[in-house]
């Protein structure tokens, strides 16, 4: 799977993604991923990127042209859906992350100051997704968020296939308490059902254990 980044902080995703399964994903090329400079698509000496606001307000706004142009440009190699990272998004989360795994890849834009020219989004059919109800300095962040998510989820990329079978999400519940060796540590002792062997009483332990940490869903933003 091809994921192409529209930034105008393309050194940020090196590092973000040279580790850890991601890492080994992409030394393997089961996932392509391709930092752009949105600055690499202005056209004045000045290389700029923003502009100040019609109507008035703080802060800047992300151009048009240079946006536009960029994932044209990316175009020729990712047919995939284009992706702007925004507040007021669909909600990213699992069955989501699953749906977009089965693309053949994503262009993710990330913004940045007061946010991107709205031509974007209709001359691109652009989808806007957010992380959660919180403000973060740019996109660059959330994209890394949606990228790993859905990249765990190609095959081939987490080792043990099993393991997503049991990922938080995977169905209603959200995981349980793990433990592992020594069974007991400073008068802290592991359940007796997971030294039982007893893989039937074991499970219906884990997922009693789940749903007492079920995570509330449906929370309602406040109105003012």
């Amino acid at each position: 799977m091809r994921f192409d980044v529209v930034t105008i902080f393309p050194a940020m995703f090196g590092p973000a993604f040279q580790q850890g399964v991601i890492g080994r994903a992409i030394e393997r090329g089961l996932i392509e991923l391709q930092a752009h400079d949105l600055r690499e698509h202005t056209h004045d000496r000045h290389r700029q990127v923003d502009d100040m606001p019609f109507g008035g307000g703080p802060g800047m706004v992300l151009k048009p042209e240079p946006v536009i142009e960029a994932v044209e440009s990316i175009r020729t190699k990712n047919a995939g859906p284009v992706i702007l990272m925004e507040p007021w998004g669909e909600r990213l989360d699992q069955n989501l992350a699953a749906e977009l795994a089965a693309e053949p890849g994503l262009v993710i834009v990330c913004g940045r100051y007061e946010g991107i020219d709205d031509r974007v989004r209709a001359a691109l059919q652009a989808r806007e997704i957010s992380i959660g109800d919180y403000v973060l300095t740019g996109g660059e962040i959330p994209a890394m968020v949606l990228v790993d998510a859905v990249a765990r989820l190609i095959p081939g990329v987490v080792g043990d296939p099993g393991s997503l079978a049991q990922d938080s999400f995977a169905d209603e519940l959200t995981g349980w308490p793990q433990f592992t060796r020594p069974a007991e540590y400073r008068g802290m002792t592991v359940p007796d059902v997971l030294l039982s062997g007893d893989h039937a009483r074991i499970k219906q332990w884990r997922r009693q254990q789940a749903a007492q940490r079920r995570v509330p869903r449906g929370k309602e933003l406040k109105k003012t």
